[in-house]
């Protein structure tokens, strides 16, 4: 009966890769705890880790609703970064869940909308830029250039990065400070998920439908199943 302990079993079995246990176990903290937002957040996000993209945003939009008018805390990490500083929060992994789940339904501007909701939660450069990198490529793909280049402005050579590198350097990339050279070169960036499904999706919203679907492909065929590039690559090339 203790809400934090059920949370870590439920992630521990997914850090493990068994997403169905770990759905099992935040649906039993559910079922005792109806109004703690994160069993909805963590199987919200065990739900877009096993395709279940409706499920996921119906238990993000309930942890939406839960966090509403509420003070903002901490997530700890699973596996901590290289500082052990925690990044993320509640409302951050919330939002940013549902984001990402709207955007791999295709549902761009309620994706949009809910990234905006995480950008205002974000309280660090590492939160900022993963965010910012999502809303950047949502307004391309809503043909909404001017938006897009806006969220770019407040991304610099100075920011504090801690663990948010690849979409750091992506956002670079978009402002042309990077090469595509630099960010697939020879290194551990090279085989993120997300650097090669920015660069792909850069391709897809600056019109080389073709360059974008072969390397969606090339992700899909070589990625880690459960990163967010691997399904998004995976959703776009199931929608073309």
């Amino acid at each position: 009966m203790n809400p934090d302990h059920i949370i870590w079993l439920g992630r521990r079995k997914a850090y493990l890769g068994d997403y169905k246990a770990a759905i099992n176990v935040f649906t039993e903290g559910i079922a005792k705890f109806p109004n703690d937002a994160r069993f909805y957040r963590h199987r919200g996000h065990r739900y877009i880790s096993t395709r279940q993209l409706d499920l996921a945003i119906t238990d993000l939009e309930t942890a939406t609703q839960l966090i509403k008018g509420s003070d903002d805390v901490i997530e700890p990490d699973g596996i901590p970064n290289r500082l052990n500083q925690p990044l993320s929060s509640l409302h951050t992994n919330t939002w940013y869940h549902l984001g990402l789940a709207y955007y791999l339904n295709n549902d761009l501007n309620k994706a949009l909308g809910a990234f905006e909701q995480c950008l205002k939660a974000s309280k660090n450069d590492d939160m900022i830029v993963a965010t910012s990198h999502w809303m950047y490529m949502i307004l391309r793909r809503l043909q909404l250039p001017d938006e897009a280049n806006r969220v770019l402005q407040d991304i610099h050579q100075d920011m504090n990065i801690i663990e948010n590198v690849a979409y750091y350097q992506l956002l670079l990339f978009y402002k042309g400070e990077l090469s595509e050279a630099e960010l697939t070169g020879a290194d551990s960036l090279g085989s993120n998920e997300a650097v090669h499904y920015g660069v792909a999706n850069w391709y897809h919203y600056n019109g080389d439908i073709e360059e974008a679907r072969k390397r969606y492909q090339q992700l899909v065929d070589t990625g880690n199943w459960a990163g967010f590039g691997y399904i998004a690559a995976e959703a776009d090339l199931s929608r073309m």
